[in-house]
């Protein structure tokens, strides 16, 4: 089998896909209406599902979840016989941060050094139009060979599960042979990679309160109790002073047996500062791949510019903990949770609320599905073999099918190489492992299908 006709009708429909990443791009689609209007989420369900309608898909459905997101589901019916394949995208986004930091705005898909700017461009909106690409290019030549299953998920990057409830409560809704989640990436452009492991994730709210309201620092300051500064020592018990994950009876010593990650090349590929060290022990990978790592993502304290001279009575802030293989992560929200009410400082009042969480999850990269995606990007990238990572993100959804449907073969592949910078400022998507990936996923699904018949 030759990738010529495929990677052919591929590149033909690239403008096409640049143009539907585009609009796509321009839903302000992050999941939280604290942040941006519910519409801006409902508008973007909407266009994957008309873009499902536009491909033949039946059953097209927007599906209330029960954490009041939407997600996209869409069926297009294969050859009798045929196997099942899922495939997975997320429509919604991490929101732009501070959007002046971006040289582009980030709700419009500027091309910028051979890339792609956007937020959501590589996570996941791309993987969305990938999925588009591989089946459009799959029609043109001989036809679709398996049924297919399209689930566009609305509330990912929030971690509010409604998608895998919804999935629990209807376990024959996404049950497939085979799931391909196009939401992980390449080890780097142009090195084909599955991901075989994920951490999982626990998020955690933390409220401290010392005052009954806020007080002169130089009135009361040097004796009475300050919320913030009672919060910044209790956030730092969580590491030691090398930065070491420090959490009472967490293990912290796991070690990856597989592709290891260069320390220079994850320094370049995190663009850390001159001079500033990476923390933590191990090998890299071991470090993101097979070890807890507890992040504080958001305080609420007063900002610098116009602050006043005051003891603050209350703090708050949001706490992130991803979570290995190897590890539950509903244990770990426990031992997170236990070890911040026991090491608060000073007495102060402490409230933990568990907003978020996912297990970790394994693939087993033996199965004969990987063995027809290793084929499929043998022949996507010239000379190149496919690569077997881990990624240190979370993806909650994997465990949830893999529960529901115990047979089905799990794969992981994604836009979101390094130079992505997918969560941060100026996200981008290389139009080129776009293109390539495509390829991978249409031939991947010609080679399972044919697997299936042997």
């Amino acid at each position: 089998m030759t990738a010529r006709p495929i990677s052919e009708t591929v590149a033909s429909l690239m403008p096409r896909a640049k143009a539907e990443l585009a609009e796509l791009v321009a839903f302000r689609s992050v999941a939280d209406p604290a942040q941006f209007p519910k519409s801006e989420c409902e508008a973007a369900a909407a266009w994957v599902a008309d873009a499902l309608r536009a491909e033949d898909f039946q059953d097209v459905a927007l599906l209330d979840t029960p954490d009041g997101t939407q997600s996209v589901y869409g069926y297009l019916p294969g050859p009798a016989g045929a196997p099942t394949v899922l495939l997975y995208a997320h429509y919604d986004v991490q929101p732009p941060l501070d959007e002046s930091a971006w040289i582009s705005p980030p709700f419009e898909l500027t091309e910028r050094d051979g890339r792609w700017f956007g937020r959501g461009a590589a996570d996941c909106k791309g993987g969305f139009i990938m999925h588009l690409l591989a089946l459009r290019a799959l029609r043109a030549n001989g036809g679709v060979p398996v049924s297919v299953k399209v689930i566009a998920e609305g509330s990912e990057e929030q971690g509010t599960g409604g998608l895998e409830r919804y999935a629990e409560a209807h376990p024959e809704l996404l049950a497939a042979d085979t799931v391909v989640i196009g939401d992980t990436g390449n080890f780097r452009v142009g090195v084909p990679t599955v991901t075989a492991t994920l951490r999982g994730m626990a998020m955690l709210r933390v409220q401290l309160d010392t005052l009954q309201g806020n007080l002169h620092s130089g009135q009361f300051g040097g004796a009475a109790p300050d919320a913030l500064a009672a919060m910044i020592q209790l956030l730092a018990s969580l590491r030691a002073e090398d930065g070491t994950t420090t959490i009472d009876g967490l293990a912290t010593d796991a070690e990856w047996d597989g592709l290891q990650y260069p320390e220079d090349e994850f320094r370049q590929d995190a663009k850390v500062l001159d001079g500033v060290e990476l923390i933590g022990s191990g090998s890299v990978s071991d470090r993101v791949w097979a070890r807890p790592a507890v992040t504080v993502i958001g305080i609420d304290c007063p900002p610098v510019v116009g602050s006043t001279p005051s003891l603050q009575a209350s703090a708050r802030a949001q706490v992130s903990l991803r979570v290995p293989p190897g590890q539950d992560a509903a244990e770990a929200a426990k031992l997170l949770t236990a070890h911040l009410e026991s090491h608060t400082p000073w007495g102060a009042r402490i409230s933990v609320e568990q907003v978020g969480q996912g297990q970790a999850f394994r693939a087993d990269t033996t199965s004969p599905a990987y063995a027809a995606m290793a084929e499929a990007m043998r022949a996507a990238y010239p000379g190149e073999e496919m690569q077997t990572a881990g990624m240190g993100g979370s993806i909650p959804l994997c465990n949830t099918l893999a529960a529901l449907y115990p047979q089905a073969e799990i794969l992981l592949i994604g836009l979101s190489e390094p130079e992505a910078q997918i969560h941060a400022v100026n996200e981008s998507v290389s139009p080129r492992e776009l293109e390539q990936l495509s390829v991978a996923e249409a031939l991947f699904l010609r080679n399972y299908a044919e697997s299936k018949k042997a």
